[in-house]
């Protein structure tokens, strides 16, 4: 197996927690509608199922900074791959209390716990051992697989959903839905134990000859040693270890305190609530019927996949600022085609056309461009935690959004005769304008520069 094919088997198998992120929490978006049936579920509480996955993701990450410090980051995707099994396949048990919402979020906390673990070690792990030349290309293999995984489970979902009678689904068919993780979780957990330590982390304990073994493994043996030299000069520039380092200090803080506003204005764009109630927005907006429902979540899906690709090969062509101010201004014209044809109480196929542009343009920049920066603008030596604590932001964003988003829908201020049920969409255009500034202000561009690199030019770390 030549060095560049070793390096995309383990980043693919690093990214299916990728594939297992966007899967979990897809899998909620095709069973919500039959599971809200069978609960007989209030917007409230519809809330509240789908975001309590999403309570888990938020202390997973916040606790995956310290776990991948202590056991590394292989360790903690393989914790994570246990997690998302015991979620699958308690999500859909079909004899314990199974009148009770109560045991439906337990597993979607324990699945929130493998999501918010993976979510921060999976893309962090790809970043340091990718080359610096292809390093965006490589991280954005994480975001693919996200999107891949709600292509699959929308699939699986229309699948097992068309195959069954609508009692059939409400009965017993989004537990079946629930079920079908069981085999990519499975296989994630399997494949992790192939994968190698990252060559970091062993620097960061002292294990520097496995360090370079990984290295040369990646790549040719000059350049395996020249990293290496620049993992030693940076560790040394900081003579603590990281249980150490002063993360109140004003320089850590500011890091961190940068990473993880670009992190949660990822969610304030609106795609969770375009990926999590999609199927309410088909039917409720759109004026779709159920039968068309699923069908209209695979076009959305197909259409993320598609352009998460073309960001995957211009990454590291363009640069990271210009895909998130070009897919920025697609996001805004996407969401004034939905917004004013829902104002004007004209919906139609343009406000299909501007969910479909939205969603194409997220792909294309913040989706995948947000997860490359957040593994590269953190010093060796607070990555960890301080990707943690962003990661952590920006799922406790996504659960203000999806615990929110169906209140503020079925408000009477968004159903009066002026807002016509468009006022969400007009509110995440605004915080659209803010992302522009926000990332012309304080987000460098880090095309092409080494993680170690990368410290001194912008932190002076």
């Amino acid at each position: 197996m030549s060095k560049r094919t070793y390096l995309l088997f383990i980043t693919i198998i690093s990214a299916l927690g990728g594939l297992l992120f966007g899967y979990d929490t897809g899998v909620i978006n095709g069973a919500q509608f039959y599971l809200s049936k069978y609960f007989e579920l209030s917007d409230a509480l519809k809330g509240w199922v789908v975001g309590s996955g999403l309570l888990g993701c938020f202390i997973g990450a916040i606790t995956s900074g310290k776990l991948s410090i202590k056991i590394g980051r292989k360790r903690s995707l393989i914790i994570s791959a246990i997690l998302f099994t015991i979620s699958a396949y308690g999500s859909g048990l079909p004899s314990l209390f199974p009148e009770s919402v109560t045991v439906l979020v337990i597993f979607r906390i324990i699945g929130g716990l493998g999501i918010g673990i993976a979510s921060m070690n999976a893309p962090m792990y790809i970043a340091e051992i990718a080359p610096n030349s292809i390093r965006g290309k490589m991280v954005t293999y994480y975001q693919l697989a996200i999107v891949i995984g709600f292509f699959a489970v929308f699939l699986a979902t229309y699948f097992i959903g068309n195959d069954l009678s609508q009692s059939e689904n409400i009965s017993f068919g989004w537990r079946r839905m629930f079920w079908s993780e069981l085999i990519p979780s499975t296989l994630f957990l399997i494949l992790l134990f192939f994968v190698p330590k990252s060559p970091r982390w062993l620097a960061i304990k002292g294990k520097h000859d496995e360090a370079v073994e990984v290295l040369i493994k990646l790549q040719d043996a000059e350049s395996a040693h020249q990293d290496m030299q620049e993992i030693n000069s940076s560790l040394q520039s900081d003579k603590t270890d990281s249980n150490q380092v002063n993360y109140f200090s004003k320089s850590v803080l500011s890091i961190i305190f940068i990473g993880s506003i670009l992190s949660i204005l990822q969610q304030f764009t609106g795609i969770n609530a375009v990926l999590y109630y999609g199927a309410d927005i088909f039917e409720k907006a759109l004026g779709f019927g159920q039968d068309d429902v699923l069908k209209q979540q695979i076009l959305l899906a197909f259409i993320n996949v598609v352009f998460t690709l073309v960001a995957m090969y211009g990454v590291d062509k363009f640069g990271r600022k210009p895909l998130i101010y070009a897919g920025c201004i697609g996001m805004i014209i996407g969401f004034l085609f939905l917004g004013i044809t829902l104002q004007q109480q004209s919906i139609g196929v343009l406000s299909l056309i501007g969910i479909l542009i939205f969603i194409a343009s997220f792909s294309l920049s913040m989706g995948p461009v947000v997860w490359v920066l957040l593994s590269e603008i953190f010093p060796n030596k607070i990555r960890s935690v301080a990707m943690s604590i962003a990661v952590a932001a920006q799922w406790a964003a996504n659960y203000l959004v999806s615990q929110t988003f169906p209140m503020v829908t079925g408000s009477e201020i968004n159903n009066n005769v002026f807002w016509n049920g468009s006022l969400p969409y007009f509110i995440f255009i605004g915080f659209t304008l803010f992302i522009i500034l926000f990332v012309y202000r304080c987000i460098p561009e880090t095309k092409g520069v080494s993680l170690e690199q990368l410290e001194k030019k912008l932190w002076n770390f």
